[in-house]
């Protein structure tokens, strides 16, 4: 795999000027780039990390969320994806799944260097579908991973299940807590995510792109269904989420969990219906290299 070391995050304005290109003059080739960005060094900025943390209900604190490096390695995966070799339209994709193992908390005071490629090109009942991967590493260790599936859909799809579904226990049913989600949710999370897809941030702009009104983004729901765990968390985990639905906003919403033998199952759902918008787990990690 070629390893590109980039010297600083990418800005994201012309990365989205790219991406808008994109969607005009599909990229070459059917393979996905065998390419790695990597930045070393990373500084993260207290007053970004504050503001981060309110908008998705975290305590502030000098840790930083689960959730926060995925943020960070943002504009490298949108350089990668808004490459002219990547197969796809950056603004043809669906977030479906994420999943993040963290081998321990990442501090603010800390330098990490983050690596994003792109992997595992599959096909999907609905399209084709590949994960996203990044990574974080403190003096030579991966302390923090994260792997995101995003869907194509279309063309080259197959029929039956695809690879990595599986039954799952019944969702927790009982609401722990309701929350009231507000209808500029899009636009405060696309300030401290650099996410500004135009289905999260108005309805006009959602309109344009075929959603009927502006849904939340699948990172803020993981973000404030680990929030609402908070302080109940062991240090080492994973923490895997499928976005099953859309959140249209402004909502209420009932977040569902459900602890046994140490595990979590958590759910979130639209109070007053049975359809879930997110579904989740968490599991503790131990010592060594990520699972599988």
């Amino acid at each position: 795999m070629e390893i590109r070391e980039l010297s600083a995050a990418p800005g994201l304005g012309p990365l989205y000027a790219r991406a808008v290109l994109g969607s005009i003059v599909p990229g070459g080739g059917d393979e996905l780039p065998d390419r790695r960005l990597e930045l070393r060094g990373l500084e993260v900025d207290r007053a970004h990390l504050a503001a981060y943390d309110r908008v998705c209900g975290f305590r502030l604190s000098d840790e930083l969320p689960v959730t926060y490096p995925h943020v960070l390695a943002f504009p490298l995966a949108m350089q990668l994806m808004t490459d002219r070799s990547f197969p796809f339209s950056l603004l043809g994709l669906v977030h479906v799944a994420n999943r993040i193992d963290q081998r321990r908390p990442l501090r603010a005071d800390e330098r990490p260097t983050l690596r994003v490629w792109a992997e595992n090109l599959r096909p999907h009942p609905r399209g084709r579908q590949f994960d996203l991967v990044a990574e974080a590493e403190i003096e030579g260790e991966v302390v923090w991973s994260d792997r995101s599936a995003y869907l194509r859909q279309g063309e080259g799809g197959s029929q039956g299940a695809s690879k990595g579904e599986r039954n799952e226990d019944p969702e927790p049913e009982e609401p722990i807590a309701t929350w009231s989600v507000p209808g500029d949710i899009g636009r405060r999370y696309a300030d401290v995510s650099g996410d500004r897809n135009p289905i999260h941030l108005h309805s006009l702009s959602a309109r344009l792109f075929g959603v009927r009104g502006p849904i939340a983004h699948g990172m803020w729901m993981k973000a404030r269904c680990l929030a609402g765990l908070e302080g109940r968390l062991p240090a080492s985990y994973r923490a895997e989420v499928r976005f099953t639905s859309p959140l249209k906003v402004p909502s209420e919403v009932g977040f569902a969990a459900r602890r046994d033998a140490g595990d979590w199952r958590f759910v979130l759902r639209r109070q007053g219906s049975d359809r879930p918008h997110l579904t989740g787990s968490i599991q503790p990690l131990g010592p060594g290299p990520d699972a599988d």
